[in-house]
C-alpha cells in the first residue's frame, strides 16, 4: 500500500541486477509510490539478467550503459528524458564491483589494474553520472540524487578491500558535487551507508556471513534489509527531504554509533568460556 510520495516524479535507477539488489527493491517501491523511471545496467546484464522481468513489472524502460562510459550515460539521460516526457527528478547509483575481491586478492597485495577499475566503477562513475546530469541540464530543481554506500568508508573492517576506498571517494565526490548541485540547480546530493546486505556484489566480500551477523548483534535495532534501505531511498526522493544535502545518511540498525553491544560481547565471551582469560594479551 503506497502513500503517492513520489506521484508525477521521473526517475533513473542505475544498478538493478536481480531481486537481491537493493536498486531492484527500490525500484519496486519507488513504482508503489508514484513515479515513473527508466532503468540501466550493462549491456550483458540488461541482455541476460533478470532485470528485464523488473522492467515489465514497474513499466520501465531498460536502458543499456556502461556506467564508466560519459557517451553511454548521455545516451541514458537523453532516452530517459525522451521516453518519461521531461526532465529527472531523482537518481539512484547503485553500482559497485572490485576485482581484487573477485579474484581474492588481500588488501595488502592488491593487482593496481584491478584497484582502478574498482575505483572507476564504484565511485568515479557516480561523478560522471552527475556531471553529465549537469551538463545537460536534465534534473529538475528539487530533484534528488543518491548513492548507496557503507560504514567501511570510514572504519577498517576486515575483507573489505579496496571496496572501502572507493566508498569514501564516493562519499566524498557527494559532498563535493553536492555543494555544486545545490547552489547552481537547487538539487540535492546525499550517500546512504547501508547495513551490510547480501546482495550479489555483497556476497564477494570475505566473511560477509560473519560480518553481518556481527553487525546485526551490534546494531540495537539489528541489520537493516534492502527493503528497508528501498523505503529510506524512497523518503530521500520524496519532497520530505528538500534541505538535505551532502550528507552521508546512516542506515544500519545504530551500528555506527556502537563501540559494543551486550549481544556480541556475550558472544565474543563465549569463546573463552574453555581458556584462561587472564592470560590472553
Amino acid at each position: 500500500m503506497g502513500y503517492n510520495l513520489l506521484k508525477g516524479k521521473k526517475g533513473i535507477i542505475f544498478g538493478a541486477l536481480n531481486d537481491k539488489s537493493i536498486a531492484w527493491k527500490v525500484a519496486e517501491k519507488a513504482y508503489e509510490e508514484g513515479a515513473e523511471f527508466t532503468l540501466s545496467n550493462t549491456p550483458v546484464a540488461c541482455r541476460m539478467g533478470e532485470v528485464i522481468e523488473l522492467s515489465k513489472k514497474c513499466n520501465a524502460e531498460l536502458i543499456p550503459a556502461d556506467a564508466t562510459k560519459v557517451e553511454d550515460l548521455e545516451e541514458v539521460y537523453k532516452k530517459s528524458m525522451e521516453v518519461l516526457g521531461g526532465k529527472i527528478d531523482f537518481v539512484l547509483h547503485s553500482i559497485g564491483m572490485s576485482l581484487n575481491v573477485r579474484k581474492k586478492r588481500v588488501y595488502h597485495d592488491l593487482d593496481y589494474n584491478y584497484l582502478q577499475k574498482t575505483l572507476d566503477i564504484s565511485a568515479i562513475s557516480f561523478h560522471k553520472v552527475m556531471q553529465v546530469g549537469f551538463k545537460l541540464d536534465a534534473i529538475n530543481q528539487g530533484g534528488s540524487i543518491l548513492a548507496l554506500s557503507y560504514v567501511a568508508a570510514q572504519r577498517t573492517l576486515y575483507g573489505y578491500n579496496d571496496m572501502a576506498d572507493a566508498k569514501a571517494l564516493l562519499e566524498s565526490i557527494a559532498r563535493s558535487f553536492g555543494y555544486i548541485f545545490g547552489r547552481e540547480r537547487r538539487v540535492r546530493v546525499n550517500t546512504i551507508s547501508q547495513s551490510p546486505t547480501p546482495t550479489t556484489a555483497g556476497s564477494g566480500v570475505k566473511g560477509i556471513d560473519g560480518l553481518m551477523d556481527f553487525s546485526d548483534r551490534m546494531s540495537p535495532l539489528g541489520n537493516a534489509s534492502a527493503e528497508d534501505c528501498a523505503n529510506y531511498c524512497v523518503v530521500m526522493f520524496s519532497d520530505l527531504t528538500k534541505k538535505v544535502t551532502m550528507q552521508n545518511l546512516y542506515h544500519d540498525g545504530g551500528f555506527s554509533s556502537m563501540g559494543m553491544s551486550m549481544r556480541a560481547m556475550t558472544q565474543y565471551n563465549k569463546s573463552f568460556e574453555n581458556e584462561d582469560v587472564s592470560t590472553k594479551y
